[in-house]
């Protein structure tokens, strides 16, 4: 499926171009000179397919097309799609984004979220990013989620506010948690915006998913504040 040809969504590819011409750029995956992703690694990064849950997408499917977690307790978004595992060269292309200031990574792994969502065909409203805490932003200098956001807004059209959603409150790293852990480290770290989210069908971005800890939290902080349904797209799935 090619990626729509919305025009500014065209010009926003154009200019990456150019600065590609500007600054040769590596691969995200590799390293390799001259691409920002290769075919390589493209061909080393397959696309997660079904079966899957069909709410939270994990690979164990139980009954009725979910697995026994959604089952038993059914969580607050409707339904969590990822593109593909994280591991091998889409891992490095993440932490590029993430740690190494690569912002050109987000046009290009946004790519694929465009694609995943085009598949879906669900019923989209608004657009938002998970937030990153004010201590964490600051330190990176940008919110990766909303690197992927953006394009994808690009791409389809639909309306976006990043300030939609809000951390009220520090957390520490998700990394080397416990499930249990996860969900209490972000339990109420999040609140929504009525004015802007009520009445809505939103698509939540976030980069990677482990345990759907954060997207949950995010998701119920959105239902509370009155959105209709939640949809959320990462680009890799621990």
């Amino acid at each position: 499926m090619s990626l729509p040809a919305r025009p500014a969504y065209t010009i926003y590819r154009w200019l990456w171009t150019g600065f590609d011409w500007l600054f040769p750029p590596i691969c995200g995956g590799c390293e390799q000179v001259g691409m920002r992703w290769c075919a390589e690694c493209q061909a080393a990064t397959p696309k997660i397919t079904p079966p899957f849950c069909k709410t939270c997408g994990s690979a164990v499917v139980d009954r009725d097309d979910l697995c026994t977690r959604c089952h038993e307790s059914p969580p607050s978004f409707s339904a969590l799609r990822s593109w593909t595992k994280f591991a091998g060269p889409v891992r490095n292309a993440i932490h590029r984004l993430k740690y190494q200031r690569d912002i050109a990574m987000g046009e290009m792994l946004a790519r694929p979220l465009i694609q995943l969502v085009m598949e879906e065909d669900w019923d989209i409203d608004l657009v938002v990013p998970v937030p990153l805490s004010v201590a964490r932003k600051i330190e990176r200098g940008y919110n990766q989620a909303a690197l992927l956001a953006r394009p994808l807004v690009l791409a389809t059209g639909w309306s976006y506010q990043p300030g939609a959603l809000k951390r009220t409150k520090e957390t520490k790293s998700q990394v080397g948690l416990t499930l249990s852990e996860r969900h209490s480290n972000v339990s109420g770290a999040f609140m929504a915006t009525r004015d802007w989210v009520a009445g809505k069908h939103i698509l939540l971005i976030d980069d990677v998913t482990t345990s759907g800890a954060t997207l949950e939290s995010c998701s119920r902080a959105l239902r509370a504040a009155g959105a209709l349904e939640v949809y959320c797209v990462t680009i890799a799935r621990a």
